[in-house]
């Protein structure tokens, strides 16, 4: 007996050590606004400097709604050629509202891949807290209309929605807690900033919501100045460390898309230095 546990000593000792899971990878995208000029002149090059700089994702914004589906499947070519994704795309009003539109955007994302339909922003004519919870009321409708598609609604705020309206409360608030909790609340990180809002706190508050992000920065002062959200990511005032692992921990996040309103520099040399400041963030220095 004592032999035999020597020998069952010996191999359970000689085990190879259980590894640690892989840390989850979180794929750093770009919204294409912030390359909106490139875009325009040269899809195809845009979407290969955006590849050869090291992006792995794309968003797609509004114009992508015109087009065919025959010059989508293209488009979606170009993507797997270059090891590229498209997980989610900005859209108007009319692309989440059931009908002839939404069947559109619908086959469209397909076509790309993308799983996220994300309302760019609200009707001018959305004011008051009522107005505000009347499209939520269409958020909700839209929410189950693109699930049996294997597509997700969403929003995405800008400096407006972190404001206080009627009664003092945000239209953020007004969202968050009329939607369903599988309704994306993409966050443009910059625009909250900008209105002095706490980033950390919406994120903790939200959790599992959150699932994409623009990573936007913003500093105070002027255009002419180069500050405002002219500064790259990494030059502002964002606590980015701290928020990042509020996202990574609660928030949910699936992926970050890299947007840029325009800087001193250009379009494409400002894509490839903020991503250079994210690689830098992400590997702690």
């Amino acid at each position: 007996m004592a032999m035999a546990g020597r020998a069952l000593t010996n191999r359970v000792g000689a085990a190879e050590p259980i590894p640690l899971p892989a840390p989850k990878k979180y794929p750093i995208g770009i919204e294409l606004y912030g390359v909106r000029g490139e875009l325009a002149k040269d899809l195809p090059n845009t979407l290969r400097t955006v590849a050869r700089i090291g992006y792995e994702v794309v968003e797609f914004f509004s114009p992508y709604f015109g087009w065919r589906f025959p010059y989508a499947k293209e488009v979606r070519a170009q993507l797997d050629d270059l090891g590229l994704r498209c997980f989610s795309t900005h859209n108007g009003f009319e692309s989440l509202l059931p009908g002839e539109t939404m069947s559109h955007a619908i086959e469209l994302n397909q076509i790309l891949g993308s799983r996220q339909i994300i309302m760019s922003s609200a009707p001018r004519t959305t004011k008051s807290a009522d107005d505000w919870k009347n499209l939520c009321e269409h958020l909700t409708t839209a929410v189950q209309e693109l699930k049996p598609h294997g597509l997700s609604a969403g929003f995405h705020n800008h400096h407006v929605e972190w404001l206080p309206i009627d009664r003092g409360q945000r239209v953020m608030d007004i969202l968050a807690a009329n939607t369903p909790k599988e309704f994306i609340l993409q966050f443009d990180v910059g625009t909250c900033i900008e209105a002095g809002a706490d980033p950390i706190a919406w994120v903790n508050a939200n959790p599992g919501r959150i699932k994409s992000v623009h990573l936007k920065d913003w500093a105070p002062g002027d255009k002419a100045e180069e500050k405002g959200f002219r500064v790259l990511f990494g030059e502002g005032v964002t606590p980015w460390k701290e928020l990042v692992a509020a996202l990574e921990s609660t928030g949910g996040v699936e992926f970050y898309l890299m947007e840029q309103e325009g800087s001193r520099f250009s379009e494409f040399e400002t894509a490839e230095r903020c991503l250079a400041s994210w690689k830098n963030l992400r590997a702690g220095a």
